[in-house]
């Protein structure tokens, strides 16, 4: 079996490559998907310490982040292609107010 370290090595490695992204990268895409890795290091925490504790409230926790995600990757999508049609851009630089 797999020792619990591991696991919490693991998230935070992951955890540190996209933070890593968020803060230095300025495509949104990037960004968006730096994100992503950041929400999946926490839900391999929240699986990882549900297991070791013997308890389902870490899955649980993880279907709630991955649900979450999804609609976030929803809006985000909508108002990117919304934003490409405006400005023909995906710099965070260039977009740095968005007017209606």
């Amino acid at each position: 079996m797999v020792p619990l370290w591991w696991y919490i090595v693991l998230g935070v490695v992951l955890f540190v490559i996209g933070a890593a992204g968020v803060l230095l990268r300025r495509n949104i895409l990037v960004v968006l998907m730096s994100l992503e890795l950041l929400l999946n290091s926490v839900n391999i925490n929240f699986i990882a310490f549900g297991r070791y504790h013997a308890d389902l409230r870490g899955q649980i926790f993880a279907i709630f982040v991955i649900a979450i995600t999804a609609a976030e990757v929803a809006v985000a999508l909508g108002i990117l292609v919304a934003l490409v049609r405006n400005k023909s851009t995906l710099r965070v630089d260039d977009v740095t107010v968005m007017k209606g």
